[in-house]
């Protein structure tokens, strides 16, 4: 059976909006990841077969494929080409499926799975702007009026329907927000994020997390509307940052003298519903969990896209894992949310703990727009 192997994987800080990476073109951003993984896996660049690449904000600097543009800043080789892929803010993650699928079905040896996303330079929504500037309001087409109606369709309503739905409080929310600040703060002066990062411009470190907050100072704070539970201090940061990987099957790793960390177990991706549009971890963990043969506990690290707190604390509470586990050095609520670059960021953090901590299974699993999500189990060599 094709086994299709993690032999790199590599990270930018996460920069803030306002931070040491804002002026930096998403190109370069990319570019300086996939030079870095080159150079850490010493592997042969005009062996790679492609570079798939999520990016949420295909517009400006992040237009005409992004992933073909960052290979060449790169300097490396023409003969090699990238394709761009958007399944919101699992595209990255999508990448490294597609990468492994390619490995899987014994087409391609060598693919690279990269994610950038500039969202100081690209705001969230530029690409719908145009579409909106027509008069042709997102997502309003004939068949989904006739479907959903004309109701609000956007993550902020989606974040609030789970905090109801699922009966958390905004001080809930707010005590899960805490933790996840702290648990970051903790991991960057420990330095377990240094060994997967690669400096650029300065930075060094992740810019995002708070060491100082207190309940106190988000319970100041005013709900993204009014009535609402959802602040901005329970939802992710609007973040730069760029991540990539390698992928190759057993063949490769031999003949390039490569060292596989991980290998793909099991891949999975599922629809919800779009209204609460990020409910869609808990099915597709339930598909990863049973395609796969392993139970929850059998998962010894989860990393669950903190894009707003009732995210992985509905997931937990519906697939029964454990949140000590889920997270355990902070997640986007601290450490930014660089959309397009966050699948493939999750996964590098997800690889590094597990060989920090000697644990076997690791699953990755983030809500998307429209109602989908990835989840991807690996198993540590």
């Amino acid at each position: 059976m094709a086994e299709a192997y993690i032999v790199g994987a590599v990270r930018t800080p996460v920069g803030t909006k306002k931070g040491a990476l804002k002026d930096v073109h998403p190109a370069d951003l990319g570019a300086h990841v996939l030079k870095e993984l080159v150079n850490r896996t010493g592997v042969d660049p005009s062996a790679v077969e492609d570079v798939i690449t999520g990016c949420v904000m295909q517009v400006g600097p992040q237009s005409l494929d992004i992933a073909r543009t960052a290979w060449l800043s790169a300097g490396l080789p023409e003969t090699v080409p990238g394709v761009t892929i958007d399944r919101q803010c699992g595209s990255s993650q999508q990448a490294i499926h597609f990468a492994a699928q390619g490995v899987l079905s014994g087409t391609q040896d060598l693919v690279v799975a990269s994610g950038i996303e500039q969202m100081a330079v690209v705001p969230m929504g530029s690409s719908v702007a145009m579409a909106l500037e027509k008069g042709m309001p997102f997502p309003y087409g004939e068949g989904w009026a006739e479907r959903y109606g004309m109701q609000e369709i956007s993550q902020f309503r989606g974040a609030q329907l789970m905090a109801e739905k699922w009966g958390f409080s905004r001080e809930d929310l707010e005590r899960f927000a805490l933790e996840s600040h702290q648990r970051a703060a903790k991991a960057i002066e420990a330095g377990y994020f240094d060994r997967e990062i690669a400096p650029i411009a300065g930075l060094s470190k992740d810019e995002g997390a708070r060491p100082d907050t207190t309940m106190e100072k988000m319970a100041g704070l005013k709900p993204l509307r009014e009535g609402w539970d959802i602040t901005a201090a329970v939802a992710s940061q609007i973040s730069v940052g760029a991540s990539a990987l390698l992928i190759a099957s057993e063949e490769a790793v031999k003949q390039h003298n490569l060292t596989p960390r991980a290998r793909i177990h099991t891949l999975s991706v599922c629809g919800s519903d779009p209204v609460y549009m990020l409910t869609g971890p808990i099915p597709a963990t339930e598909k990863a969990l049973q395609r796969s043969g392993l139970k929850i506990d059998d998962i010894d690290v989860f990393e669950v896209n903190e894009a707003f707190a009732p995210v992985p604390m509905a997931w937990a509470a519906d697939t029964g894992a454990s949140l000590e586990k889920t997270n355990p050095n902070g997640g986007a609520i601290a450490l930014g949310h660089p959309l397009g670059a966050t699948g493939g960021i999750l996964m590098t953090k997800l690889l590094h703990e597990l060989e920090r901590t000697g644990g076997r299974y690791g699953l990755q699993t983030m809500c998307e727009g429209g109602g989908q999500a990835n989840a991807t189990i690996i198993e540590r060599i």
